[in-house]
């Protein structure tokens, strides 16, 4: 069965990147817009830029990994694609959480919570 809350089709992906915004951190991209459901759907993508196949998918495990660590945090309703930046590369996993944090509080999307635990 698949989940819900992936990002699959085309036409979705079309339509976060033509009418949706980004903003860009150190290590990864984000483009979201709202999706009027009850809940986020996310992709995680790396583009050849990054590297070879180990190095795509060691960054998009850590891309996973921190939002696994974010995801209570975030509010619902959005479609939500994390782009892998080439300067992923050779990365801690505090380093890409703190990315991804300060990204999501740009747009607003996560909810303000001091959480030293998480993120250093």
């Amino acid at each position: 069965m698949l989940k819900k809350d992936v990002l699959r089709r085309k036409d979705d992906f079309a339509s976060i990147y033509k009418r949706g915004k980004s903003i860009g951190e150190r290590y990864i991209v984000l483009f979201y817009k709202k999706n009027g459901l009850s809940y986020n759907r996310i992709a995680f993508l790396a583009s050849k830029k990054v590297g070879n196949s180990v190095k795509r998918n060691r960054a998009r495990r850590l891309m996973k990994e921190s939002h696994r660590f974010l995801k209570d945090d975030i509010r619902q309703g959005y479609d939500l694609i994390f782009i892998a930046r080439n300067t992923i590369n050779g990365q801690k996993l505090q380093g890409v959480q703190r990315s991804m944090r300060y990204a999501l509080l740009k747009t607003g999307i996560l909810k303000k919570k001091t959480d030293k635990r998480k993120c250093k």
